[in-house]
């Protein structure tokens, strides 16, 4: 049996506008429903941060998200890019998430 892979994408809301990835995020979701391999994914919320997010998808292996990641669907979850959290400064040893939504 092939092992399930768990990705986490970590996300920060632009003071500007706070409920943006929350937004994007349900937006995103939707155009990935009945994708192969996509066991679910779900929006965590940092409680100790409130721009703080992270998406956290299941898939059914490796696999199955490799040929996702390469395939023209992956452009699907583009527009969540400009909210991608790089900043390795905000990097923590623990955090805690609340889910606050999942497909």
């Amino acid at each position: 049996m092939a092992n399930r892979l768990r990705i986490a994408v970590f996300y920060r809301a632009p003071e500007t506008d706070p409920g943006a990835v929350e937004r994007v995020y349900h937006e995103v979701s939707a155009t990935m429903k009945g994708t192969a391999g996509l066991a679910g994914n779900e929006l965590l919320h940092d409680v100790l941060d409130p721009a703080g997010y992270v998406v956290l998808s299941e898939w059914t292996d490796l696999a199955a998200f490799q040929a996702w990641d390469t395939s023209p669907g992956h452009r699907s979850t583009s527009p969540l890019d400009e909210f991608q959290d790089l900043d390795p400064a905000r990097r923590k040893s623990f955090a805690l998430w609340e889910v606050i939504a999942g497909y």
